[in-house]
């Protein structure tokens, strides 16, 4: 059993998270192009691993960084689907930004290191 997570302190990292996400964009300018390759997206999953860290605060991380994977790879895989009503939701910016646009190899890899760093974040703030 894990001592329960500080629901305040993984809402701000989730906060975090989001702006450092959507700012990365804006600032894609001031880094080399293979860190915009991953940066978006290893943020985006960091951010899910947060959010189940907030959600199921006494769970182990190992539990909730598998559950953070298979939900990223779920939506990642989600991305080969396409009909004319998800499309259409991914059209829109939170659907968008939740389900994103197309399958891409390279960010199954950017889930896997954005949770890893949650993972060790989650550590840190645990086990101090």
């Amino acid at each position: 059993m894990v001592d329960k997570r500080n629901r305040s302190t993984f809402l701000a990292l989730v906060v975090m998270t989001m702006i450092l996400g959507l700012s990365s964009r804006q600032f894609s300018g001031y880094f080399p192009s293979w860190i915009n390759l991953f940066l978006g997206d290893m943020l985006w999953a960091l951010m899910v691993f947060f959010v189940f860290a907030f959600i199921f605060r006494a769970k182990e991380t190992r539990w909730i960084a598998l559950m953070a994977l298979l939900f990223s790879y779920g939506i990642e895989v989600s991305q080969l689907y396409h009909a004319t009503w998800i499309d259409a939701l991914r059209q829109t910016t939170l659907g968008g930004l939740v389900l994103g646009y197309g399958f891409l190899w390279r960010d199954l890899v950017s889930y896997a290191m954005g949770i890893g760093i949650g993972a060790l974040v989650d550590q840190e703030i645990l086990y101090k």
